[in-house]
C-alpha cells in the first residue's frame, strides 16, 4: 500500500519502497523507483533495459549502501549518485580520489545498473510490507560525530600516493603532447584534401589549435604588456618632470647669485680671491 501523498508519483509509474535507518527506528522513509527511460540516444553507462532510476534517496545513503540494498533484486554492476536527474558523464577519465569535488548535500537521486534486466523488473514489481533496513549490525552506517571523524580521517592525504598520481599524470600528459607533435610533424608538408600545405617553423612546437581558454590567456597577456608599457611611460614622464624642475631651481639659484655678486661689487666687498 502506498503512503499518503504519493499517489500521483505512483500513478506516474513509480514503485514505492519503504526504508528505515535501523531496526529500532520508527520513522519510515520511502524511495520511488522506476525503469530508466530517456528520449535521447542510448547512454553506454546507463543501458535503459538494465538501469533503475531512484528518487528521494536520503543523505546518509552511500553508494555502497545503495549497492547492498538493491542487490536483493539482482546483481548490481554500478551505482551513480547525483544531486538531480541529468545525463551521464561523457568523460571516461577517472577523477582523482584526492580531489573528489564538492560534496552533495540533501536528498539525491541514484542510477542503479543491474547485470541483467531481470533486476530492474524485480525492483519495480516489489510489493514490500517490511521496510528495508539501511544500517545493520553487519553493515553499520556511521552518522553524527562518528561520520565527521571518518570523513576527517579520509581527507588526510598520503604524500607518497599523491606524488605517485602526479607523476603518472605528468607522464600521460607528456605522452599526449608527444603524439600531438608527432602528428603535426607528419602532416607538415603534406597537402590536405583542398591542396593546402601546412608550414611550421622548424625548431619550434607545431601549431596546436587554440581553445577558448588559450585565447583568453593570450588576451590577458596582451593586457599585461600594455599595462607595463603604460607604467613605464608614466615613470619616464615623471623622471623628465623632475629633471626640468631641478634645472629650473638651478637657474633660479644662478640668477640670485648673480644679483648678490653685482651688489657686492657695487659695495666694493666682492673679493673672488
Amino acid at each position: 500500500m502506498a503512503p499518503p501523498g504519493v499517489g500521483a508519483r505512483v500513478a506516474a509509474g513509480f514503485t514505492v519502497i519503504p526504508l528505515r535507518f535501523s531496526a529500532r527506528s520508527r520513522a519510515t522513509h520511502h524511495l520511488f523507483v522506476k525503469q530508466h527511460r530517456v528520449r535521447e540516444a542510448a547512454d553506454r553507462s546507463r543501458p535503459q533495459d538494465r538501469t533503475l532510476f531512484v528518487l528521494n534517496l536520503p543523505p546518509y545513503c552511500t553508494e555502497e549502501c545503495v549497492h547492498r540494498l538493491f542487490s536483493q533484486c539482482g546483481p548490481v554492476t554500478s551505482v551513480e549518485l547525483r544531486e538531480k536527474p541529468g545525463p551521464g558523464s561523457t568523460s571516461d577519465a577517472q577523477k582523482s580520489k584526492f580531489f573528489p569535488g564538492q560534496l552533495m548535500q540533501g536528498f539525491r537521486v541514484a542510477y542503479v545498473v543491474f547485470k541483467r534486466a531481470a533486476g530492474v523488473k524485480s525492483a519495480v514489481s516489489r510489493n514490500l510490507r517490511e521496510p528495508w533496513v539501511v544500517s545493520t549490525s553487519e553493515h553499520p552506517l556511521k552518522t553524527g560525530v562518528q561520520k565527521w571523524i571518518r570523513d576527517y580521517c579520509c581527507s588526510i592525504t598520503d604524500p607518497g600516493e599523491l606524488q605517485t598520481e602526479v607523476d603518472q599524470f605528468i607522464q600521460q600528459h607528456d605522452k599526449r603532447m608527444a603524439e600531438v607533435e608527432a602528428l603535426a610533424e607528419a602532416e607538415d608538408g603534406v597537402p590536405d584534401k583542398d591542396g593546402w600545405i601546412k608550414v611550421t617553423r622548424k625548431g619550434r612546437r607545431p601549431g596546436i589549435p587554440r581553445t577558448e581558454a588559450g585565447n583568453l590567456r593570450v588576451i590577458q597577456r596582451e593586457k599585461r604588456k600594455r599595462a607595463q608599457k603604460e607604467l613605464l611611460n608614466f615613470y619616464s614622464w615623471q623622471h623628465r618632470e623632475t629633471k626640468r624642475e631641478h634645472i629650473a631651481q638651478l637657474r633660479k639659484k644662478f640668477e640670485e647669485d648673480k644679483q648678490k655678486i653685482a651688489l657686492m661689487r657695487a659695495e666694493r666687498k666682492f673679493k673672488p680671491y
